[in-house]
């Protein structure tokens, strides 16, 4: 269908023809044609108070490009004299709110062509020339997100049930300062609706959540709030209680669009997080109940007028992913729903292996890399390639649920830079998913500055990395030159730095191309009495970006000792010796895999074993031997950062293990 959309800077009038004293202020007008035929068409027009006084009575005035005529109005009496058009309010609508809207519709008649008007005034006085920003625009304007996470969206009675501390406005006013244009709120209301048919919301709980919208838009963010675990709490038994589902969903669309309609324009409403089906007959009905929950949740909001009439509305795909499949029947709806401030949202962990650290998936080679690209050009070609905005709702690595140091820090530091980068070519908006394990909320300090450096920088440039951020040298042998490679980035290699003093090429280290030699002499002097462990940090810095840390690291084969347990508390007494474990594989004696995920030999980091370098152990976990064989020996192999393999060997009996290196 044809649209057309303006908002228009104007000098209000309060009153019906009596200009504000000396005051000038922003209006918007938003005009859209809803239905076209041969010689004839619907349209809605919205009118938008953008300023800070309310409007007491109006008359918008528009020229038809095409001719048009106006058969039949609702909300608003509209005439035409020629080309000219006027629709006034209605007795019911006169007033319009400080950042309010009111909405009118009518039917049209065209010949020739049906153009879209695109000036308007308002009360005789002609808007300016500015125009609205685009879905597009404003999501742009949301560029970076982040999320507070594991609070409002708790299950528990209380925000604070999952053990983050209550939300005040000085967190946000921090996450501001941190660079963030927008804050993604997520919201679980299951425990705090009354019973059916009405799911009245706790009114201090809404207003809560309230409270929280407007700190954040206080501090010019854009606020983003939803459903979230509502979804596999309730909203997942939409195959085998469509009805009851739906009567909740509603209801509970219903009371947040009335208590909401009144914000301004930044904030923006997620339809449901993460949505998925239990009991379904497949994806194709999936993909309906779906449709359904999209479609009803935007007549909900759409319907409750004044702000709501043009506030963005965010639509997921099918459990937020980014498969084709998914994302094509996310645009079928967009085209039905005909709405020009509709936003489709995915979001993304990475390529799975990588992103928990199993099936050997420790590096960020080309496999994730490309698991990225084709996820983001595919929400592209779909989405915003056709004017249509998309949200990254959540990223991360799934690993960070349990600590961020499931991935090694060199790799992750790469995926992040990338991620950024491509993202940002693609016209994405990200939202970090932070659950607590990023930003401190009480120190307002980021827990891991140098990846946090690393994500901000890739918001608007690239930055320069390398192969590893750890060059290791056996302490057992001589001191030999090492050679790293640069990825580059499309940066310029500019010099390597230890602490604040420049190391001087050609004796410290040469470069050619994209290697990085590190001369003996250096990693001699630098490394001292040659200590197990990281000896000494340089830092490679390139013409953009942030630096990259590389670490000297003295090491000797990790030692494995002989030990005894049970299955809920096992551990093999391991001396590092200044090594670092990368994963671990577990083979039964026949050859076949051992332990959870039994299509691939690697387990599961930090899942099924974590090693532990100051109490010199590494532990295998109770989810580990839970699917071992009884009496069957169990062949480990642990692989270590420096490529060093070790061989151990254990056998369950029970609920009894025993290790042993031979």
């Amino acid at each position: 269908m044809a649209a057309g959309f303006a908002t228009l800077a104007a000098g209000l009038v309060v009153g019906a023809g009596r200009p504000a004293a000396a005051e000038t202020t922003a209006c918007g007008v938003a005009y859209s044609v809803t239905g076209q035929w041969s010689g004839g068409f619907t349209a809605e027009v919205a009118v938008h108070n953008l300023g800070g006084d309310a409007v007491d009575g109006w008359r918008l005035s528009w020229e038809w490009p095409s001719g048009q005529r106006v058969d039949h109005a609702w909300n608003a009496e509209v005439t035409t004299s020629g080309t000219q058009a006027t629709a006034a309010n209605a007795g019911y609508n006169a007033a319009i709110a400080a950042n309010g809207t009111v909405t009118f519709g009518f039917r049209g008649s065209w010949t020739g062509a049906n153009t879209a008007p695109t000036s308007f005034a308002l009360n005789g006085v002609r808007c300016a020339d500015a125009k609205a920003p685009t879905a597009a625009q404003q999501v742009a304007a949301m560029q970076p997100g982040w999320n507070l996470g594991n609070t409002l969206d708790s299950t528990g009675s209380d925000e604070t049930s999952w053990g983050n501390p209550r939300i005040t406005k000085s967190l946000l006013d921090n996450v501001k300062a941190q660079g963030f244009k927008s804050v993604r709120l997520p919201v679980t209301w299951s425990a705090h609706t009354g019973p059916a048919p009405d799911y009245t919301i706790e009114p201090a709980y809404l207003d809560r959540v309230k409270e929280v919208v407007g700190w954040a838009l206080q501090d010019d963010l854009y606020v983003m709030v939803n459903l979230h675990h509502d979804s596999w709490q309730w909203i997942w038994n939409m195959p085998g209680d469509r009805a009851g589902v739906l009567a909740r969903y509603n209801a509970l669309w219903t009371q947040i669009a009335a208590a909401v309609k009144d914000f301004g324009p930044k904030l923006v409403l997620e339809s449901v997080n993460e949505p998925q089906f239990t009991g379904s007959t497949g994806v194709d009905q999936e993909e309906q109940l779906l449709h359904e929950l999209n479609a009803s949740f935007r007549d909900i909001v759409r319907g409750s007028g004044s702000g709501n009439a043009t506030r963005l509305l965010v639509l997921p795909t099918l459990h937020t992913s980014g498969d084709q499949a998914h994302l094509d029947a996310l645009a079928n709806s967009f085209r039905a729903f005909n709405d020009p401030y509709l936003v489709a949202t995915i979001h993304n962990y990475g390529y799975w292996p990588f992103s928990v650290n199993v099936a050997g998936g420790t590096r960020f080679d080309a496999t994730v890399q490309k698991d990225l690209t084709d996820t983001f050009d595919r929400a592209y070609n779909t989405f915003v390639s056709r004017g249509i905005p998309v949200i990254v709702g959540e990223y991360g690595l799934l690993g960070f649920d349990r600590h961020t140091g499931t991935i090694e820090q060199g790799e992750k530091l790469k995926f992040f830079e990338y991620f950024g980068y491509y993202a940002r070519t693609k016209k994405l908006t990200t939202m970090l998913w932070d659950n607590g394990q990023h930003f401190d909320r009480t120190a307002y300090t980021w827990r891991d500055p140098e990846l946090f450096a690393q994500i901000k920088s890739s918001w608007t440039t690239r930055s320069g990395t390398a192969y590893s951020d750890l060059i290791f040298s056996a302490k057992s042998t001589p001191v030999t030159a090492k050679t790293l490679t640069l990825n580059l980035n499309g940066t310029r290699f500019q010099g390597l730095r230890q602490g604040t003093t420049d190391l001087v090429q050609g004796r410290d280290y040469t470069v050619s191309g994209d290697q990085l030699t590190l001369t003996a002499a250096l990693i001699t002097r630098l490394s001292g009495a040659r200590e197990y462990g990281t000896n000494a940090v340089l830092h490679a810095r390139f013409s953009q970006g942030v630096p990259w840390r590389i670490n000297l690291v003295t090491r000797d084969t990790p030692i494995l000792s002989n030990a005894t347990g049970t299955t809920s508390s096992f551990a093999i007494p391991t001396t590092f010796r200044g090594d670092q474990l990368a994963t671990m594989e577990a083979k039964y004696d026949d050859g076949t895999n051992a332990g959870p995920h039994n299509w691939t030999s690697f387990k599961e980091f930090d899942r099924t074993f974590a090693p532990n370098y100051t109490a010199g152990t590494t532990t295998l976990t109770s989810d580990f031997f839970a699917e071992i064989q009884d009496n069957a020996r169990v062949t480990l192999t642990f692989h270590y950062w420096s490529g060093e393999k070790l061989t151990y060997y254990i056998t369950k009996s029970g609920t009894e293990v025993t290790g042993t290196t031979a």
